[in-house]
């Protein structure tokens, strides 16, 4: 019998797989892929190691750096490019006077587009989740204009809200500051960042203090001032020497060392419990295919221009029948996306089933795409690191674009000069994914039109070395409204089931900060119970 079954082998199933192995408890790892890590993963594309999902880790609290130091990666740690993102807007009426053209021809305020629809610029600096700390900078009204810049300023004269009142980030925004501001500074950083609207975030999710903030300091700017005085100097994101998927690399190592064993290309289709609550089994059913990929293969979804005919990342492929077989264990941590995992405690009691009936969020589906260009202009870094795009952009489909080689000092030294790695986001919370009709030939087109549009450099088909398609699909978001009340039923019902444990980032929250602590904690309780230890449960 196994001590500890983690079904999932992403970040959050590894820490906690982790956690158990390194007291003694024999442990197994399933994952449905053939590969480690979940989203953070990497691929090779013309002779560059590079990240597919996950690029970088908030460096909030400590706990992921002291994380990377335990696995012995603190040298590999390295700080992105301080130049700070670009929005992508729809031009403002102001943008086409002849004084803006003077400013813009003097780089001294809003660059156009390739289009002259939409109009590129700096996201301002002093602002948190694109809310300005100082409404009538320089910077922000490039952004908002001055007439956006006078509605927002009306914040300080507004009375103050009452602590915990408000939920929607959105509509905080929109109530204090105005709906320029929500549109052309708060919305392209949340959809970048969360793939939701900003009306439909939780607030206490994305912006811890906010609220709290608000009251003490009497507006919404000055909130935002003295949420970043506390914040610690400095990038708010490290990343790794040779991309993150040498985290989960390094988890697997260490892993290998205390004898766990992992299966990947296995599912677990049911979970039933038997014996008592004072000594459980668990049963779980799975099914395994029959040619599946030791941990570790390469992206398959890794298309290079050089291959003579590109095959559609997302058709199936033929494989022997799978084979169905029971794990027997004491302990089980289900570490799946959100949809799985309730799929799985569905049938366990009434306290689950009521999960299935709370107000989940649909599922988003997003498409990563990759290109490596031979591009010499963009050695200048025209957009900074990267650019956020409105949802009324009218050139460009994709929701970002990160600039990977000026992100990244040690991308760019291994690229060399005139070499180029862009990434491009698509797919928005609520909205079908524009990408999913699309061949992987159609849209390396899309994407190559609009990176052009984007940097402001015309880029031409020949100048594409290779390309990648990495597709997310079936997860749930952590930061929505209503999500703090979501995970805390989950951990009342996960607390009547002894010897359970449920971990990753739709409970945890978005990014390594917060799931690598959550993971923690769960492994945490599961190796004190198998050790006959007492620890109690955090409430939130």
């Amino acid at each position: 019998m196994i001590d500890v079954l983690v079904i999932g082998g992403g970040v959050a199933g590894l820490v906690a797989a982790r956690e158990c192995a390194q007291v003694g408890l024999s442990v197994t790892i399933i994952e449905t892929t053939d590969a480690l890590g979940g989203p953070v993963a990497g691929h090779v594309l013309d002779g560059l190691t590079l990240d597919s999902g996950a690029e970088s880790f908030a460096v909030r609290g400590g706990t992921v750096a002291a994380f990377i130091d335990d696995l012995g990666l603190t040298n590999q740690v390295v700080a992105p490019n301080v130049a700070g993102a670009w929005l992508h807007l729809p031009a403002l009426a102001a943008a086409t006077s002849r004084a803006s053209a003077r400013k813009i021809a003097t780089g001294q305020a809003l660059a156009r587009s390739t289009t002259h629809a939409a109009v590129s610029v700096p996201l301002p600096k002093a602002g948190v989740l694109g809310i300005p700390g100082s409404p009538l900078a320089d910077d922000v009204r490039r952004v908002i204009g001055w007439k956006g810049a006078l509605r927002a300023y009306g914040d300080r004269l507004m009375p103050v809200l009452t602590i915990g009142r408000e939920h929607s980030l959105g509509d905080l925004v929109k109530k204090r500051m105005g709906q320029r501001v929500l549109d052309r500074l708060v919305e392209p950083v949340a959809s970048g960042v969360y793939t939701t609207s900003a009306v439909d975030l939780e607030i206490d999710v994305v912006a811890p203090g906010l609220n709290r903030a608000l009251t003490t300091a009497g507006s919404l700017s000055g909130a935002v001032s003295a949420l970043r005085v506390g914040a610690p100097a400095g990038s708010n994101v490290g990343g790794l020497l040779g991309g993150m998927a040498s985290l989960p690399a390094a988890i697997a190592a260490s892993l290998d060392r205390h004898n766990v064993t992992i299966l990947t290309g296995t599912t677990a289709t049911a979970l039933a419990r038997s014996g008592t609550d004072e000594a459980p089994t668990w049963a779980v059913t799975t099914t395994r295919q029959a040619d599946a990929a030791p941990s570790g293969s390469p992206d398959a979804s890794a298309v290079s221009t050089d291959s003579t005919a590109p095959t559609d990342s997302t058709a199936p492929t033929d494989s022997a029948a799978p084979t169905d077989s029971t794990l027997i264990a004491r302990y089980v941590i289900i570490a799946t996306q959100g949809a799985q995992a309730l799929r799985l405690v569905n049938p366990l009691g009434a306290q689950f089933d009521a999960l299935a009936e709370l107000d989940w969020p649909e599922p988003t589906a997003v498409t990563l795409t990759t290109l490596v260009l031979d591009a010499p202009a963009l050695d200048a870094h025209p957009r900074g690191t990267g650019v956020l795009v409105s949802a009324d952009a009218p050139d460009v489909t994709a929701k970002a674009l990160t600039h990977v080689t000026a992100k990244w000092a040690w991308v760019a030294e291994a690229a060399g000069p005139g070499r180029h790695v862009v990434r491009l986001s698509y797919g928005r919370a609520g909205q079908p994914n524009p990408t999913d009709d699309l061949s992987d030939g159609e849209l390396q087109a899309l994407a190559l039109h609009d990176a052009s549009a984007l940097l402001g450099v015309q880029l031409p088909a020949s100048s594409v070395r290779a390309f990648a398609r990495t597709e997310w699909r079936d997860a749930l978001s952590p930061a929505t409204l209503g999500a703090p009340g979501r995970t805390h039923r989950v951990r009342e019902a996960v607390a009547q089931a002894p010897a359970l444990e449920i971990t990753g980032a739709w409970l945890a929250g978005t990014g390594l900060a917060s799931v690598i602590p959550h993971a923690l904690e769960a492994g945490d309780r599961i190796r004190h119970a198998a050790l006959g230890l007492t620890i109690t449960a955090p409430d939130t």
